[in-house]
């Protein structure tokens, strides 16, 4: 599906906001990474090379590195642009579109990922793993390359989030931090979980298996499901089981983030 994200007015919009803020310690910051950059996708990738450089890559190394990777595939960086407004949308924490994208480990996490699966498909599969160690390294959070992640997604704090090979998660998801979609032991094969569109999981859940979350299905916090939950349904409890309409609409916080 094509994106419909305006990538020039939505970084006009970014520059406006980050122009608008006048904390003298913090302008440097809105300088450096949103309005020295003429387009997102030249912002997305020097804050990715400052982010991940270490004493074994230099951030001008991975920021060329990004940047050719996004003229080559510029669906990453509108992909990237969609979960910014996604995030924006359903967090009432994100007072703005700047915030995800300077301050948000959840949202620098997925741009990352997108970065190593493209590297990952391309062969150059150590390096995708040197990434995942690295956002592992700085946000706590584990994403395997090989993982096929879709668009406007959100992670929500973010930390402790797993996500193994074989998993696949589908557009409009959202997971809060803590939150494993893992496997069971099988060592071979498609063994982690499909997330279909517009699931929710909540904090500390596990998702194990080649199970599958259905279309717009909640999942409560802390719960652990190991079977497949369908369309539209609300699961809770360890082991994980679906609550009826009624009970739903009686308890909506029971065991639910808010």
């Amino acid at each position: 599906m094509s994106s419909t994200v305006n990538l020039d007015q939505l970084w006009r919009n970014m520059q406006a906001q980050a122009c608008s803020c006048h904390d003298p310690l913090i302008q440097d910051v809105f300088a450096t990474n949103i309005g020295d950059h003429h387009s997102f996708s030249s912002g997305l990738a020097s804050l990715l090379g400052t982010k991940l450089a270490d004493r074994s890559i230099s951030a001008t190394a991975i920021t060329r590195l990004v940047t050719s990777i996004l003229l080559e595939v510029p669906g990453i960086a509108e992909s990237a642009a969609e979960d910014i407004l996604a995030i924006h949308d359903r967090d009432p924490a994100c007072p703005d579109l700047v915030t995800p994208f300077l301050f948000f480990k959840g949202w620098q996490a997925l741009q990352v990922h997108r970065i190593a699966h493209h590297l990952w498909q391309k062969n150059r599969r150590h390096l995708a793993y040197h990434f995942q160690s690295r956002v592992n390294e700085l946000f706590a959070i584990d994403i395997h390359p090989a993982a096929r992640l879709g668009r406007r997604l959100s992670i929500d704090h973010g930390t402790g989030i797993v996500i193994g090979e074989t998993c696949i998660i589908e557009d409009d998801v959202s997971l809060f931090q803590d939150v494993t979609l893992g496997g069971t032991g099988k060592l071979t094969g498609n063994r982690h979980p499909i997330v279909r569109r517009g699931a929710m999981i909540g904090s500390g859940a596990k998702v194990l298996g080649r199970l599958i979350i259905g279309e717009n299905a909640r999942i409560g916090a802390a719960s652990v499901v190991l079977e497949d939950i369908p369309a539209n349904a609300t699961a809770v409890g360890n082991p994980a089981r679906i609550l009826e309409p009624s009970k739903v609409a009686a308890a909506p916080d029971a065991k639910l983030p808010s």
